[in-house]
């Protein structure tokens, strides 16, 4: 079962407001096999969770397309090399169109070329290319030009509809305006008050142009459903069949027509208008992503049969060696075989400092090597890179659906119907009661309420701050895995930071050299260096790093003992060194004077000294730490400032966690905790009613990140630590924790803001709408200019400034 289960993401084109996507939420997840659906109407996609034992990802698309709505997809081209019979093309054809994301693929053996649809959001064409390079054949994308973004040409698509529909609608517009007293000195050309001239101009608008909203009111009421089209129909066609009646039946009477076309022209012109806005603002929402794209390569340098190639970069494949410049982006995650340099990582640990890089190290895609001429091994390419994996984590961020946003589907979901029942008792009122047989009052009445109660800007709310937030926070290095983890952070009053690697840097290193007798520091450290580099331990590799880092050169060993739980034994120069413990001094009778007492103020200082004797005789005495991040204490401040309490939780003694607790100012120590423990630390605090956040970086950490209320793993930590929790930090700077609680708690105060004024937005205008103060056409413009600013709203999250 478990191996079954499986995700699939889809983009949506056709939805309208929140109604829309709550149908298709609603239709998905009725469906046998399908775990749980969720559909974001902002970015226009839907994450399932079905199993594929019963359901498959056709089925799905098939229901998507059921509902009224379309599933965006890509075709493209791929040349194909090996191919030597029609079984070889049957072959490629067959395990394309098992994989998943793919609806259909074909392939021509006469042209050696293949053309695969394909769902981009669940695969991508270097996913397909891999595929087919695994059955044994070469591909390569054929159309190196990049697929089209289908938002751009919708967008495209409605500025044609806009321009078109203002032509036509203004002419109606200007004979509705000199209708009034005040404005009679307007000229108006005589053929403008023919009502056929306006029934010329207005039936394109209403037909043509507003064909979509009809398109869109069936779909939705032949799947027992209402949305922001239905009102749009049912406005907008009131007025245009009236105003023809109009026309018709007093073509030859005395008196005058009481015509409406301008009406309904007018708000389908000022609703296509909103939409394009929207649009505009909805693309600008999702800068993060398109930020994050663009720090990727565009093409690589291969070593192909002795030559130096240039491919685009999806046709790099795994083991492939790739030339880095000086000044070049390295391409994919891999391994350093020739060369060294320096490589800005900036872009991933917000480290300005480059790191030095040799034979071996392993260095990431999008990262700039800075100096150096290198050769490197591909290991990770494609989906399996750092920076693709942290775009995964920011699109399923901003395709989550936070808790706060069931509220608004929930109202979406009814809003509509109800909205139509408010406008025919309004007609009912208006004919009946206010203006006794004056259909046209009462029809102008009811118009303005289907038209100012869209739910868009309801529907738009959540998402879009949501994606905004998610969005810039990903600038910043932090990675929030969902909405839900983004609204769950801002009631966070409790962090748990774990020490090693998490307050400190968490590599250990050489901090204090005390030499006692005739010794020179040089002859002292290469003794000490030369006997500690044969050890495995990691605090001797730190020694001996600190020690070549002084350009102290090391001697020849001609015997060496580790002595589990003492230190080490060497013969160095026919000198016996001993390195370690007071037993072992103690054991092979050597004096040591008050070196006991320095011994105790470095421990108790947080540090781990080791005493030193050469030849027999005491000889001083090394201390190794590990040091604090820079920005730990400044971290901890900030915590304190947003009245957060900070605990330092560690396996380590008490006396040297408390001693780095003071250091960096935490007030509060759990130590000498083994892992399972710390996840038991979590749970007492929560059972004592405080909501907690837990901060690690290793793999004994990921059961209290995953017990805590909010799990924050260092991005220079482990993968396992990563997986368990729900925000990652990637720069491994603790301001990260108070740069996350803040977005949270900004992201949500935006959410509050954009929720009321949609429902204030309606409650006020529903009813001034049905007292005859609004306008249709004004209505029109009200309810447009909503949405967009729900969505400018939200992406004033882009602005807001962290550390």
């Amino acid at each position: 079962m478990a191996d079954s289960l499986k995700e699939a993401t889809m983009q949506i084109k056709g939805m309208t407001c929140a109604a829309c996507s709550a149908r298709i939420e609603k239709g998905l997840n009725k469906m046998p096999g399908v775990e749980e659906a969720n559909v974001n109407l902002a970015l226009e996609r839907s994450t399932i969770h079905y199993d594929s034992s019963q359901i498959s990802t056709g089925e799905l698309e098939q229901k998507i397309l059921d509902l009224g709505y379309e599933v965006v997809k890509e075709k493209r081209d791929f040349a194909i090399t090996g191919m030597t019979c029609a079984a070889c093309s049957a072959r490629i054809e067959k395990v394309l169109n098992k994989m998943e994301g793919v609806s259909f693929a074909g392939v021509n053996l006469a042209i050696e070329k293949a053309t695969v649809e394909y769902n981009p959001a669940q695969t991508s064409a270097k996913e397909i290319v891999q595929r087919i390079e695994k059955i044994g054949y070469g591909a390569i994308i054929d159309d190196a030009k990049e697929a089209g973004d289908y938002r751009q040409k919708e967008i495209q698509k409605q500025t044609t509809k806009l321009i078109v529909s203002a032509v036509l609608s203004f002419p109606l517009l200007w004979a509705m305006v000199s209708h009034f007293s005040f404005t009679s000195f307007i000229y108006l050309p005589d053929f403008l008050m023919n009502p056929f001239v306006q029934m010329a101009l207005a039936t394109p608008v209403q037909f043509l142009i507003g064909w979509q909203f009809y398109m869109g009111a069936y779909k939705a009421l032949r799947n027992k459903s209402a949305n922001m089209d239905v009102l749009v129909v049912l406005g907008t066609s009131s007025a245009y069949f009236y105003s023809v009646y109009q026309a018709i039946i007093y073509q030859n009477s005395h008196h005058s027509a009481q015509l409406y076309f301008e009406t309904s022209a007018v708000l389908i012109t000022l609703i296509i208008l909103g939409k394009l806005f929207e649009a505009k603002a909805k693309g600008r929402s999702s800068e993060a992503i398109k930020k994050l794209m663009n720090l990727q390569a565009k093409t690589a340098v291969v070593i192909k049969d002795g030559k130096e190639i240039e491919v685009l970069l999806e046709n790099v494949i795994k083991d492939d060696i790739l030339v880095v410049k000086p000044g070049e982006k390295i391409p994919v995650d891999g391994i350093v075989l020739e060369g060294n340099s320096a490589v800005d990582e900036s872009m991933l640990t917000g480290e300005s400092i480059p790191v030095d890089k040799i034979i071996g190290d392993e260095v990431i895609g999008s990262t700039v090597n800075k100096n150096g001429f290198i050769k490197v091994r591909a290991a990770k390419i494609g989906r399996e890179t750092a920076l693709a994996q942290i775009i995964k984590v920011v699109e399923e961020a901003q395709g989550s659906k936070a808790p706060i946003q069931r509220l608004a589907d929930k109202i979406s979901g009814i809003f509509v119907p109800v909205v139509v029942g408010i406008a025919l008792v309004t007609f009912l009122i208006w004919f009946l009661l206010v203006h006794p047989g004056e259909f046209t009052d009462a029809l102008e009445a009811m118009i303005a309420v289907l038209v100012i109660a869209c739910p868009c800007a309801l529907g738009l709310a959540t998402p879009t701050s949501i994606m905004a937030g998610s969005g810039r926070a990903a600038e910043f290095g932090i990675l929030f895995k969902g909405g839900e983890h983004l609204e769950t952070t801002h009631h966070i009053d409790t962090v748990i930071v774990d020490k090693t690697g998490t307050v400190t840097n968490g590599k250990p290193e050489l901090t204090d050299v005390i030499i006692e007798g005739p010794w020179k520091e040089t002859e002292f450290l290469s003794f000490v260096g030369t006997a500690e580099k044969q050890s495995e331990h990691p605090l001797a590799k730190a020694i001996v790093q600190g020690i070549q880092s002084k350009d102290v050169d090391l001697q020849i060993v001609a015997d060496f003992e580790a002595l589990p739980g003492y230190g080490v034994r060497a013969l160095i120069d026919q000198k016996v060194v001993l390195i370690g413990t007071r037993k072992l001094m103690v054991e092979n009778k050597i004096e040591t004077g008050t070196a006991g007492i320095t011994m105790e103020t470095l421990e108790n200082g947080g540090k781990t000294a080791m005493l030193v004797s050469i030849d027999g005789h005491y000889a001083g005495l090394i201390a190794v730490a590990d040091t604090l991040k820079s920005t730990s204490k400044d971290a901890i401040v900030r915590l304190k400032s947003m009245n957060i309490d900070v605990i330092m939780i560690t396996g380590d003694n008490k006396r040297t966690a408390e001693a780095i607790a003071k250091d960096v100012g935490i007030d509060h120590v759990i130590a000498e905790v083994l892992p399972e423990g710390k996840a038991e630390e979590v749970t007492k605090l929560q059972q004592a009613g405080k909501r907690v956040a837990m901060v690690g970086d290793g793999i004994n950490d990921a059961p209290a990140l995953a017990s805590a209320d909010i799990g924050m793993a260092i991005g220079t930590g482990t993968d396992i630590a990563m997986e368990a929790a729900d925000i990652t930090l990637i720069s491994g700077d603790l301001n990260s924790i108070a740069d996350a609680i803040l977005m949270s708690r900004e992201t949500m105060k935006n959410i509050k803001q954009n929720l009321f004024w949609a429902f204030a937005y309606n409650v006020i205008g529903i009813p001034i709408a049905a007292i005859g103060l609004l306008a249709p056409w004004v209505a029109g413009a009200a309810m447009a200019f909503s949405s967009v600013s729900v969505v400018l709203n939200a992406l004033r999250l882009q602005k807001i400034k962290l550390k």
